[in-house]
């Protein structure tokens, strides 16, 4: 049985991970910064020590690594490192006390993909503050794996579905009520000819892949793994899927992208350019291979079971029932 420490343990993926490590044996201590609770009560919370930290503030004060290293970790899952510096900080600290350290990354260390399906040792081309400084991440847990033996894996989650919170949607950002619409069967206009591409996976599957990676300590230490669904999806065969699930038709328009953004609320008409800019599509076949995973959702499986959790707490209108209106975003936790 390992001590496992897993860091921002009640997010979208912690909701899954935590009782996955728990049923595996593992001894579990949850890290967070305040009392959020998981998005799915389970039985094995009860068996998980729980400490509350502010990682920031400890970082600030230069004690965070140490704090973590006072638990005694034999694995170490950090999934809430953004920043270069915040990795330093704890990976110096747990150098030569940890059998096994996790990062989660994000597939928007690719930037714009050249080839796909994307494979993980693409050049890699990121933009905006997030997919650099996870980049930037990356790199250096890499670098200290090849160089110095750190034991370090990297996960890179696709955008993650699970019940609970708003599912990216078939324009391309987090506004439930898209769903609400095309329940209605109303018009619903996609930016350009709908052809750009998202990248969903199921929370579950992101901590399943963990798990693998746990499980096959030998061939993950010093490797990078996408965590997606087998297939991305075009916005268009997205918005389409999604109207014959509701029962309908797809109806649809298509709209030059400056067209479209002007009518729309200029935060979905910002996030639908920060995911359609970078048109994800991931290959899942190294993961495969070196850790004989394959996920268990399609996108498309994901994105169903989130939404019936919306229509089911009357987020999203359907069949007659009234929407409630958006429920709070969640979509950056992990």
């Amino acid at each position: 049985m390992s001590r496992v420490i897993v860091i921002g343990a009640t997010g979208h993926v912690g909701t899954y991970l935590i009782p996955a490590l728990v049923e595996a044996g593992h001894e579990v201590v949850a890290i967070s910064r305040g009392v959020a609770q998981p998005y799915r009560p389970h039985a094995a919370w009860r068996h998980v020590e729980r400490r509350q930290m502010d990682r920031e503030a400890l970082e600030s004060a230069g004690t965070f690594g140490r704090e973590i290293r006072s638990l005694n970790p034999d694995i170490v899952i950090d999934m809430i490192c953004f920043t270069r510096r915040s990795a330093e900080l704890l990976v110096d600290a747990l150098t030569g006390h940890v059998g096994h350290f996790l990062h989660t990354g994000t597939i928007w260390t690719h930037g714009t993909p050249v080839a796909v399906p994307t494979t993980e040792d693409a050049p890699k081309q990121p933009f905006g503050d997030y997919g650099i400084g996870k980049t930037e991440i990356e790199t250096y847990l890499l670098k200290r794996a090849h160089a110095d033996g750190f034991p370090a894996t990297i996960v890179h989650p696709g955008h993650i579905v699970g019940p609970g919170w708003n599912p990216l949607n078939p324009q391309g950002n987090f506004n439930p009520h898209v769903f609400s619409a095309l329940a209605r069967g109303d018009r619903l206009a996609l930016p350009n000819f709908g052809l750009e591409t998202v990248h969903h996976v199921h929370a579950e599957d992101v901590a399943r892949l963990f798990m693998a990676a746990i499980s096959s300590r030998s061939a993950a230490i010093g490797e990078s793994f996408h965590a997606v669904s087998g297939k991305a999806l075009t916005l268009r065969g997205y918005a389409e899927s999604m109207s014959r699930w509701f029962g309908r038709e797809p109806d649809l328009a298509f709209l030059p992208f400056e067209q479209w953004a002007a009518e729309q609320d200029p935060e979905d008409a910002k996030a639908t350019w920060e995911h359609i800019a970078r048109s994800p599509n991931c290959s899942m076949e190294k993961a495969r291979r070196l850790l004989g995973f394959i996920p268990r959702h399609t996108s498309l499986q994901a994105v169903e079971e989130a939404v019936t959790w919306l229509i089911e707490h009357g987020r999203v209108e359907a069949k007659g029932q009234a929407a409630a209106g958006p429920i709070q975003d969640h979509s950056a936790s992990l």
